[in-house]
């Protein structure tokens, strides 16, 4: 059986940088409370093995008002105005670890909203990162999945738009958006904010999942891209699997299988893809 691993797969940039940080606070600062905005990641032995060591996570505002003391720690999503402003009128310590690209989002929504625009969001509205976005929006703000959505809310705009992408957003479904936007003529300006090491993911997925006869896909249940991973794979390999550890591995899916493809999402660690790896070379 010849494996092939996505090169991509595994931490991005904005979440080993978030949980590197974490760890590295844990290090040199034994004497105060250390907190996280919501889980540092969307993996639940990362979570686990920071609350072992003392990290709790504050996920609510109300929470975040019975803090005292210690270190606040924003988590890759990002956060909304409000909770910034909050962390830092309470005197906390903030060390903020929005990635990059995410802060660009932010930037990008709160200077557009401010110019009168209505901002429109490509992706999930229960997602951390996109309830982030919208909390920089100063005026109306709405999320859109699909071009049925899209053309809803179009037709109903009585102002100029800016639609901008969650970072982990599908990049296809993205294009089909702004092709819609650009076919229909909306007054919609289209800012593509799908990060590109996103974007590599979901090009190497669907290129392995294309040449192999069985996939996996590793990463948590509740990881937006890991999701969207999976997606792109299931529709180029039907013999694709979604996995959160070795333990969900089932040989009997790889009886037949002579070419099996295996990526992960941006919350994994190198350990459990590994891990994964010796179980399927065992097979």
């Amino acid at each position: 059986m010849e494996i092939k691993v996505a090169k991509s797969a595994g931490f991005c940039f904005g979440v080993q940088r978030a949980v590197d940080k974490v760890y590295a606070e844990i290090a040199k600062n034994a004497s105060l409370p250390i907190y996280t905005y919501g889980p540092i990641i969307h993996n639940e032995e990362v979570v686990s093995d920071l609350k072992e060591k003392g990290v709790h996570i504050i996920n609510t505002q109300e929470e975040l008002e019975s803090v005292k003391e210690g270190t606040v720690i924003i988590r890759s999503h990002g956060v909304g105005r409000i909770q910034e402003e909050q962390i830092r009128s309470m005197g906390l310590n903030l060390i903020d670890m929005t990635c990059p690209f995410v802060k660009k989002i932010h930037r990008i929504a709160d200077e557009q909203s401010r110019a009168g625009k209505v901002i429109l969001i490509a992706g999930n509205p229960s997602h951390p990162e996109v309830q982030g976005i919208m909390g920089w929006c100063s005026g109306p703000v709405f999320t859109v999945e699909t071009p049925q959505e899209l053309d809803q809310i179009a037709m109903t705009l009585e102002k100029e738009a800016c639609l901008v992408a969650q970072t982990t957003f599908n990049d296809k479904k993205f294009k089909i958006l702004v092709d819609l936007i650009q076919k229909k003529r909306y007054d919609i300006y289209c800012a593509r904010t799908i990060c590109s090491a996103t974007r590599e993911r979901q090009e190497e997925a669907a290129q392995i999942s294309s040449w192999a006869d069985g996939m996996i896909v590793i990463g948590s249940s509740n990881s937006s891209n890991t999701q969207k991973l999976y997606e792109i794979c299931k529709k180029e390999c039907n013999s694709t699997h979604y996995i959160q550890t070795a333990e969900d591995l089932n040989q009997q899916w790889f009886l037949a299988a002579e070419k099996v493809g295996v990526t992960a999402g941006a919350s994994t660690p190198n350990n459990i893809i590994e891990e994964v790896l010796r179980n399927v070379r065992g097979f």
